[in-house]
Order: C-alpha cells, then structure tokens, then sequence
C-alpha cells in the first residue's frame, strides 16, 4: 500500500514538473526539451480524457489548461484516501 502511495504522490510531482517545462521557451534537442517530451510522453496519456471533459479556459487571448491541476488535486485527493 505504500508503495501505492509514493506512485500516485510521485505522478503528482511529475505532472508539475511538466507544466513548469513547457513554459521554458527551449528546442526539443535542448537537454531541457529532452526531459520536457519525456514528461509529456509519460502525462499525455492520462491529461489528455481529463481534456476532452474540460477544454482550456479562455481568458482573452490566452487558453488556459486546468487538466493539469484538476490531475494533481484528484491524484492528492486519491492519495489521501488511500494512505
């Protein structure tokens, strides 16, 4: 079960690590690019139903991605349940 636990805590972490490397302005050959299309391969997959239920806010001319933070609130909430 605890093992469980640091999983689910461990997904959250790299969901936040993701959406703070998208907003570095880097190539995908730049080591950072490297680490930043490796995250997205491994969040891709489960942000992408939390987006097709939830598009992008739009606030004027920027579309904001709540999947993101709905990801890491629910994987808490699961956390907190379980452990």
């Amino acid at each position: 079960m605890r093992a469980v636990c640091l999983l689910l805590r461990a997904f959250a972490i790299v969901v936040f690590a993701r959406v703070i490397l998208e907003w570095i302005p880097v190539s995908d050959d730049h080591p950072v690019g490297r680490v930043r299309r490796w995250l997205r391969a491994v969040t891709q997959p489960v942000l992408a139903p939390i987006r097709a239920l939830i598009p992008p806010l739009r606030v004027g001319s920027v579309a904001v991605d709540l999947s993101p933070v709905i990801l890491i609130l629910l994987l808490n909430l699961l956390a907190a349940f379980i452990c």
